[in-house]
């Protein structure tokens, strides 16, 4: 069963925002009352982070309706196409959302917190059977939707508790968005999975995390922005470093966590983070364990279950993981994944479907090197974020890091162009701290601690970097 607490909840908390909480029962009894008004077709969620969210989604997965959450923030353009895409037969929000007009045509359920149960209970669906349709980022057209089955989900999570030993006694605290598998799969359903708790943030701050580590949250989900943040934060203020150094796990994912973050942190709190990988069509793929040796810059070995190779720009298995022909590097190939955490389908996109797909596993995208116990190192998305300057594939995050520990550079953002005579020249963006650097101090740094062909060819100074929700960086839209 997907949320066995439904069939047997305790009176523990399971879900708190704020003043707001419901007990695993509470919860049970809401969801069961509104699981009374769906069908089974698909239901859009308006996915802002509130305890009503968190409800409407319980109820439908209880009600065998397969979920799409929508964001709030979406455009109009975007509404649409999601909305034509799926086609979900109602919309579920809390009482006085507002909602945009594109929602206005679908019938609308409230989420009403103090509904009895009585209604109806479906039969556990197949584990085939679609949980979600989340729909990703569009970079060349429209977003595609991921059709997640309820194996999908289980499996995954269960795979997570494995590794982060991960049991009914955690508190998860967070700040992330609910309209994502990051904030909502993991971070709400892993912990009612459990019989655990989950402790909403609303909205990330150093101190509010702080405080629930320093009471009864064990665990803390975040992306690096948010560490960024906690790092600067714990740095200037003892106090909050106590309190965080509290935590039995803090987990980071959705961008890769640079070196230099993970070593102030870790000098602050004594806690080394974990970090994992994951995609929106394959849930997680790879996370260091909670009684694994946690280096920073990897995201560890594959998950129990999930099966990880790379693979060259042919497609064939690469076996050897040591150094590259040019003696500074490891061999970089594309992450290929297959196993139960996997997608069904991109919604009415059998083309794309059958694209994503090479003999039986997942093309994920992105770029990693791997050691030769299984730790895997992301260098990159293969668009975005692998360069070829000069006959090397150079990964971006290496320079990105590296440029990281140069004290006067806030943030950076590093990406290839073309060059007639490199094919590719490195160009990075940075957001200088207080003290503005030269860019020949910059390049100068970069080849020292890597190696020269390694250096940026041009730096631009801007004031901030583009970012989608989640924090990252959109290299598209790099000027």
């Amino acid at each position: 069963m997907l949320l066995p607490t439904l069939a047997d909840p305790s009176d523990t908390e399971a879900i708190r925002f704020g003043e707001r909480v419901l007990s695993h029962r509470q919860l049970a009894t809401v969801a069961s009352g509104l699981g009374r008004s769906l069908g089974s077709g698909r239901v859009a969620v308006w996915a802002r982070p509130t305890i009503e969210t968190c409800v409407a989604v319980v109820a439908a997965l209880g009600a065998a309706a397969p979920v799409v959450p929508i964001n709030p923030k979406v455009g109009e353009r975007e509404l649409e196409h999601i909305l034509a895409d799926s086609m979900p037969e109602l919309v579920i929000a809390a009482p006085g959302d507002t909602l945009p007009d594109g929602l206005a045509t679908l019938p609308r359920i409230d989420v009403d917190l103090t509904a009895n149960g009585g209604g109806r209970t479906a039969s556990e669906p197949s584990g085939e059977a679609p949980a979600f349709v989340v729909y990703t980022s569009g970079t060349t057209g429209p977003p595609k939707g991921v059709v997640l089955p309820r194996r999908a989900i289980s499996s995954n999570l269960d795979a997570l508790a494995e590794a982060w030993e991960w049991t009914s006694d955690d508190v998860v605290t967070h700040g992330l968005p609910l309209f994502h598998v990051h904030g909502l799969i993991i971070g709400v359903l892993g912990p009612l999975r459990r019989g655990g708790a989950v402790r909403h943030l609303g909205t990330f701050s150093t101190r509010a995390a702080a405080a629930e580590l320093a009471g009864p949250a064990t665990m803390m989900f975040g992306v690096p922005t948010m560490y960024h943040r906690l790092a600067a934060d714990i740095e200037a203020d003892p106090e909050l470093a106590k309190s965080v150094s509290a935590a039995r796990l803090l987990v980071s994912g959705s961008a890769a966590l640079p070196a230099i973050c993970h070593e102030r942190i870790a000098r602050a709190t004594g806690q080394r983070i974990v970090e994992r990988y994951g995609m929106t069509e394959t849930l997680m793929n790879c996370s260091v364990r909670a009684s694994g040796e946690r280096r920073p810059g990897t995201v560890g070995p594959a998950l129990d279950g999930v099966e990880l190779r790379l693979v060259d720009d042919v497609g064939a298995p690469i076996t050897d993981s040591g150094p590259a022909e040019n003696g500074t590097d490891e061999t970089i190939g594309e992450i290929e994944v297959r196993g139960p955490n996997l997608f069904l389908e991109y919604l009415n996109r059998p083309d794309a479907t059958a694209e994503a797909f090479h003999d039986g596993w997942f093309r994920t995208g992105d770029m990693a090197t791997r050691t030769p116990d299984g730790y895997v190192r992301i260098v990159g998305r293969r668009a975005t974020d692998i360069i070829k300057s000069g006959g090397f594939k150079i990964g971006a995050g290496e320079v990105e890091n590296a440029l990281l520990e140069h004290p006067d550079v806030a943030e950076v953002a590093v990406a290839g162009r073309p060059d007639d005579d490199l094919g590719e020249r490195i160009v990075a963006w940075v957001v200088p701290s207080a003290a503005r650097p030269t860019a020949e101090e910059l390049t100068d740094h970069v080849a020292r601690l890597l190696t020269p062909h390694k250096r940026p060819r041009t730096v631009h100074f801007v004031e901030a970097l583009p970012r989608n929700e989640l924090g990252k960086v959109r290299k598209r839209d790099l000027r």
